[in-house]
């Protein structure tokens, strides 16, 4: 079954709207996406962490569903496909790159994490590969989530791989 676009949305005022959406500014600046998921990942950060795996998990998951309300609801307002200046999916979508790394947050090596995540979020959203691209087909607030949803998780896996089995953060500590 395919999520229906809430209705709720169509009643809140369009500055609401579109502001939540773009997050305020950040969807006119250059390459919003970037941007977006950038403050996806200070909110994970700031916000997220100190409330713990299972906090960070819920309140994902509630800012996902208010992305997928608020981004299809600006598409009808926008009159446009996935608005560019819509980054309210990125930002949503960001901290689940980071949900299976909460160990590796408190070493040193922490920064490491937070670089591969970010980078590994963008290059999957940009090239989308392994039918992210696909995602796109769907209308509304899930069409324009799906993809980053898919690209978070993407992302995720590889940064898993990339941190537990190789010997990248090893190297880093300088015992590899």
């Amino acid at each position: 079954m395919i999520l229906k676009q809430p209705s709720w949305t169509r009643f809140a005022p369009r500055g609401l709207v579109l502001n939540v959406a773009t997050l305020g500014p950040v969807g006119r600046f250059p390459a919003p996406g970037t941007w977006g998921s950038l403050a996806g990942l200070i909110w994970f950060t700031v916000v997220l962490m100190p409330l713990g795996p299972f906090g960070a998990l819920l309140v994902t998951a509630g800012g996902l569903y208010l992305a997928f309300a608020f981004c299809g609801e600006a598409e009808v307002r926008m009159q446009k496909v996935d608005p560019q200046e819509v980054v309210l999916d990125e930002f949503a979508c960001v901290p689940i790159v980071m949900l299976g790394s909460w160990d590796q947050l408190a070493t040193p090596e922490a920064w490491v994490v937070f670089l591969l995540a970010f980078g590994l979020f963008r290059l999957f959203d940009v090239v989308k590969p392994f039918g992210i691209r696909d995602l796109q087909r769907f209308h509304g607030g899930l069409g324009v989530l799906l993809d980053d949803f898919a690209a978070a998780i993407a992302s995720m896996v590889t940064l898993q791989i990339l941190t537990r089995l190789t010997p990248l953060l090893e190297w880093l500590r300088g015992g590899g």
